[in-house]
């Protein structure tokens, strides 16, 4: 028998596996132990107050679009990232006036839900 971990969806099982020789017929198996289901990964880590206030992705998509600079005056509901998720545009908005401190993707990139996508000040 071999304990393996595996990932299927971001839980993590513990499981055992038991090798088969290629001529011998396979073992019926014996009942199932419970699986215990190890902790959910953490969530991305968000910058910090100093660094200014990150926006994340709400879903995970592909950025198409980033009309926003390092710099840039924006007021809220400004596009900050156009997001396509599921086949549909997703606009990412600014939720109150600000600056653009830092934009952490560009167009094309593939993201995940939490990602930074922009960081305003």
């Amino acid at each position: 028998m071999k304990n393996l971990k595996i990932t299927v969806n971001g839980v993590t099982y513990d499981v055992q596996v038991e090798e088969v020789d290629g001529s011998a017929a396979p073992s019926t198996p014996a009942a199932a132990p419970a699986v215990k289901a190890a902790a959910p990964a953490p969530a991305p880590k968000k910058a910090a107050a100093a660094d200014g206030e990150p926006v994340v992705s709400p879903m995970p998509g592909t950025i198409i679009n980033v009309p926003v600079k390092a710099g840039q005056t924006v007021k809220k509901g400004d596009v900050l990232v156009v997001l396509e998720a599921m086949k549909m545009e997703n606009e990412i908005k600014a939720a109150k006036d600000g600056t653009v401190a830092s934009v952490a993707v560009s167009k094309g990139e593939s993201v995940d839900t939490g990602t930074v996508l922009v960081t305003l000040s």
